[in-house]
């Protein structure tokens, strides 16, 4: 009990690094968009916005608790930091359960929370539109950013 107790810590701190490196990595994406397709990704978001303030808004919707326009953007920030600890703790202790998903040191890992967190829970759960509403360059960055999580959180969890 105490290796998996210590596989979910470690896995709670390379979540963390890698949605760190994913967050640097996404920014100067976006940062080098064009003008059009910013507009043609921000015109996609449900209620003008991204997936992870409509993520707040629903889980304040569900549990009925209100965040005061200060406390708003941290919670918005823990809230985007535990999308990638959560399953930066599952792929701690699966990783070496299920080989598959830590093939290319993570890039598997990256491609798969890609795949189903942006390119369906997101539309699922209406916190993103429909992903052919977005331009391949936010596709892009997403799967981008994805790996660079995977492989950020391998390193972090196993080293080179």
């Amino acid at each position: 009990m105490g290796e998996l107790i210590w596989q979910a810590v470690r896995g709670v701190v390379a979540g963390a690094i890698g949605t760190w490196v994913m967050d640097r990595v996404t920014t100067v994406m976006w940062d080098r968009e064009s003008a059009e397709d910013k507009a043609r990704e921000e015109a996609a978001w449900p209620h003008g916005k991204p997936s992870v303030p409509n993520l707040v808004d629903l889980g304040s919707r569900i549990t009925r608790v209100r965040f005061s326009p200060t406390a708003r953007p941290r919670v918005e920030q823990v809230t985007h930091y535990l999308l990638g600890i959560g399953p930066g703790v599952l792929y701690a202790l699966l990783r070496h359960r299920l080989p598959v998903i830590g093939a290319g040191y993570g890039v598997v890992y990256g491609l798969i929370l890609f795949a189903v967190n942006d390119e369906l829970i997101n539309t699922v759960l209406g916190l993103s539109g429909p992903p052919a509403a977005y331009p391949m360059a936010a596709h892009l960055r997403g799967l981008v950013g994805h790996v660079a999580l995977g492989v950020v959180t391998d390193l972090a969890l196993y080293g080179a």
